[in-house]
């Protein structure tokens, strides 16, 4: 395979790419491109920043647990191409030297692409844009400043030339061989049937979508991937299809794409969403891999489960649904077999009356200590339906059903919910550990219930908001 992409503005090929190359490492070992820096390796800080083009626009990504492959077709730009190709500085970088935005200047290229980006997509929510660079030095107070500052400014001319080069010009595909007589080392499916096909074939393979996770099998566990399936290349999987019954959500859907679509019917949910990850492992991370991974504190899990998802797996032709609550066995185990692939979510439209409860220590980029989604049907004062889960509670993402069956039939009262606190601990057994210990996570389970009616009355429950 010729993997092809636009760098900066200029067309680039690569012959015989080794599929796990980071485009961080590919950008300071092979190109010199030193702007970029590797801060954590692991998506968090931000340091390594760059914006990556397709049809569907730009956005920022972290380029250490990015892979070349999936470059394929797109356009990259580092810091070194945000300036102008004269050497014209980017508004955004003008406004950083104003206002004094960069004190020892690691993070500092970091956040001018995400601010170039957040720029040219006329993006003026800077707390959410920046919450995936961080900084130790300027209090982040002037690299603010320096964003709000830039807001006005006309898009420069360059920021616009990667959108007329797109797929059109620089295409990419086919597997990446070792050589004539040798296997592929990379696949890269151009849709779904090809993809559930080469995966029933190669069982063994490794499907990756973002790779904000398998980016640091890379990186941290310094793991050989056989055979990566790379999946940017099946546009059907990221279809989101609304009906008057169903929200059918493939299995390649962003979670910045998912929190978008979601946000009209299940607005907490989306709320829930603003703090997964960062802006940058938002625009990467896949539906469909947070869920495969089988994680207990996968933040989409237990909104998923409280809403009655349906997961459609699929192994070549042959295809199988289940609820989703099902699908997670034990911890580390999942009810997929070897070859069987994610293909897709659906939920059905319902009322919204659904709460999604993230706790842990930053508002922002942090592991939940346990997430509670709530989903409680009320019918003349009494509860008619309840659909209760959590993650971070134990070893798979797990509905609360003695806590349901204590609540269903019974009024819609603070009694009520007293009478369900020995239920909790039928459902739940939590582990302690760095996070949270057991008995602080029960506690808080017993209390987002709590949260859920008073909120339901009406009464203020925002724990961001301080009132004297």
């Amino acid at each position: 395979m010729t993997l092809t992409f636009l760098l900066n503005g200029e067309s680039v090929a690569l012959r015989d790419v080794t599929p796990t190359t980071t485009l961080l490492d590919w950008l300071r070992e092979t190109r010199g491109l030193t702007g970029t820096k590797e801060g954590c390796n692991e998506g968090d800080c931000g340091a390594c920043t760059v914006i990556v083009s397709d049809e569907t626009g730009a956005r920022p990504l972290n380029a250490c647990i990015l892979l070349l492959p999936q470059l394929a077709g797109r356009a990259v730009r580092t810091v070194e191409g945000v300036s102008g190709p004269e050497g014209q500085l980017h508004p955004v970088q003008e406004a950083m030297i104003t206002h004094h935005g960069s004190q020892c200047g690691f993070c500092t290229p970091g956040f001018i692409t995400s601010m170039a980006c957040a720029h040219l997509n006329g993006e003026r929510d800077h707390d959410r844009v920046l919450a995936g660079n961080l900084c130790r030095c300027t209090g982040y107070a002037p690299i603010l400043r320096a964003a709000r500052a830039a807001e006005t400014a006309p898009i420069p001319a360059w920021m616009t030339e990667d959108r007329a080069f797109i797929w059109p010009e620089i295409p990419s595909g086919g597997p990446a061989g070792r050589g004539a007589d040798s296997p592929p080392s990379s696949l890269h499916p151009r849709c779904a049937d090809e993809a559930a096909r080469l995966y029933a074939a190669h069982p063994e393979a490794t499907l990756i979508a973002g790779a904000t996770d398998v980016g640091l099998w890379i990186t941290k566990q310094l793991r050989d991937l056989d055979l990566p399936i790379f999946l940017g290349g099946c546009a059907d999987l990221r279809k989101i299809d609304i009906s008057d019954t169903e929200i059918r959500l493939g299995a390649g859907v962003t979670i910045a794409a998912l929190m978008q679509a979601i946000a009209p019917f299940h607005p907490s949910y989306a709320a829930m969403l603003r703090r997964y990850g960062s802006e940058q492992v938002r625009a990467a991370a896949s539906l469909g891999g947070n869920i495969a991974n089988g994680s207990p504190i996968g933040d989409n899990a237990p909104a998923l489960i409280a809403l009655g998802a349906t997961l459609h797996l699929r192994h070549g032709e042959t295809r199988r649904e289940m609820p989703l609550e099902a699908f997670f066995l034990d911890y580390g185990q999942q009810d997929r077999a070897p070859g069987e692939m994610v293909e897709a979510i659906t939920l059905p439209r319902q009322p919204d009356r659904l709460r999604c409860y993230k706790i842990s220590k930053r508002f922002d980029q942090d592991i939940s200590a346990l997430l509670g989604c709530f989903n409680i049907a009320v019918e003349a004062g009494r509860i008619s339906a309840a659909r209760i889960a959590f993650g971070g509670m134990a070893g798979i993402p797990k509905r609360a059903q003695a806590v349901e069956a204590a609540l269903v039939g019974q009024p819609w009262s603070e009694a009520t919910i007293a009478d369900s606190h020995a239920a909790w601990a039928q459902d739940f057994a939590p582990l302690s550990d760095m996070r949270a210990s057991a008995d602080y996570r029960l506690d808080v389970a017993r209390n987002l219930l709590m949260r859920y009616f008073l909120e339901d009355q009406g009464i203020a429950t925002s724990v961001l908001e301080v009132a004297p």
